[in-house]
């Protein structure tokens, strides 16, 4: 048996948790409930108990008997009204179950003294004593425990009461007895099953909420995870920005969006001058350095509107939106400086770094495809005639 089910198991005589701990967090989970509903059932006692009193003056009027039933009555309402009030703002259901049980007794106490002040009522008592049972099981909210003591209280103690006051016979002691011990059994049985079905729905309710927070706990992972899957995916690992997917996805809907607008759109392919030889020479750790710097530069270069992608090796394709082909070139023109200025860093002050640009403006046919094309017709032709320059043709 799992740890979680031995912690929901209840306790077959008194239905509470058998585990101490959850039978507390239980407690103080209905304690706002159970102090409203004690509150509610106690003035209805209260008021119950109390209009028997004209019962009292119609039967007895006004003699000796008559007014100490009326100040038992009194007593035992002025009690309640207190303890209902009490227990409505500070009754802690879960550390002050006496509080709550102590309703119970003074009632009891109460209906007993019927007996000895009109001891000719004793059929309307054993009615009266046979409710009070039933309701200090399932009126008046308690535990088990608190309602079985209090209704056995009641039930001996008004048991011996009739025998003492109201000539009650043996034989009729035990019909009477035989009754009250029918009324304890139907009543604790009911308030055992209510109890135990309110701890499972108590547990239920709680693996509800863990498996909920759980599931919430594996979405939010899951969310982590794609989002981090549609970095790798949307990101080149070492350089940061575009991956070629990615910027190809980025860049054909900028195009088609220039089109719809008319507004002129530029491309520029980046090929990092002799890189293989710097590579060869300082090795691909240092190259892939070079790479991020030049990554770099190529960003901080350009405008938030522009788009940056890695093409492949050391070639980088750029996408300027809204920019005019002389916008172009003095971007690009900005950006070849910006690397051969690298070379003068302290970090990269051994190397001298120089990238060659193609710029080709879109034109009315042209698709991505063959903007990319004829930019890298551009680039080439640059690098054929010394590198480091920006080539651009109308």
């Amino acid at each position: 048996m799992s740890q979680q089910q031995k912690q929901n198991d209840t306790h077959w005589l008194t239905g509470q948790f058998l585990d101490a701990g959850k039978e507390l967090k239980y407690r103080h989970s209905i304690e706002s409930n159970v102090r409203s509903d004690s509150r509610l059932a106690l003035l209805l006692v209260s008021i119950i108990f109390a209009m028997f009193g004209i019962t009292d003056y119609n039967l007895l009027g006004l003699t000796q008997e008559y007014y100490s039933l009326l100040t038992m009555r009194v007593v035992v309402v002025g009690s309640c009204l207190v303890l209902a009030f009490v227990i409505g703002h500070r009754g802690g259901y879960a550390e002050k179950a006496w509080l709550h049980a102590l309703p119970l007794w003074i009632l009891a106490t109460g209906i007993i003294l019927i007996v000895p002040l009109r001891p000719e009522s004793l059929l309307t008592q054993i009615t009266a004593v046979v409710v009070a049972i039933m309701a200090f099981y399932l009126l008046i909210p308690n535990l088990l425990t608190v309602a079985a003591l209090a209704s056995l209280f009641l039930s001996i103690t008004f048991l011996a009461t009739s025998m003492l006051y109201a000539g009650v016979t043996p034989t009729g002691a035990i019909r009477l007895g035989l009754l009250l011990i029918m009324a304890n059994i139907v009543g604790y049985t009911a308030l055992r099953r209510l109890e135990r079905l309110q701890r499972q729905q108590y547990s239920l309710l709680n693996e509800e909420r863990d498996q909920n927070r759980e599931l919430l706990q594996e979405i939010k992972h899951r969310k982590s995870l794609e989002a981090q899957l549609r970095m790798v995916a949307e990101n080149d690992a070492l350089t940061g920005v575009d991956s070629r997917s990615h910027f190809m996805k980025r860049a054909e809907a900028l195009l088609q969006r220039s089109r719809l607008e008319d507004t002129p759109f530029c491309l520029f392919m980046i090929d990092v001058d002799h890189f293989k030889r710097i590579n060869d020479t300082w090795g691909h750790t240092r190259g892939d350095v070079i790479l991020t710097k030049i990554a770099e530069v190529c960003q901080h270069s350009l405008r938030p509107t522009d788009i940056i992608g890695r093409f492949g090796g050391e070639e980088f394709v750029v996408g300027l939106p809204h920019t005019s082909p002389a916008d172009a070139k003095a971007v690009a023109e900005r950006l070849k400086q910006n690397v051969e200025a690298l070379s003068s860093t302290d970090e990269l002050n051994d190397l001298e770094l120089s990238v060659t640009i193609g710029v080709a403006v879109a034109k009315a046919e042209d698709d991505l495809d063959m903007l990319i094309t004829r930019a890298d017709n551009l680039l080439y032709e640059g690098k054929r005639d010394g590198r480091n320059q920006v080539v651009m043709k109308d």
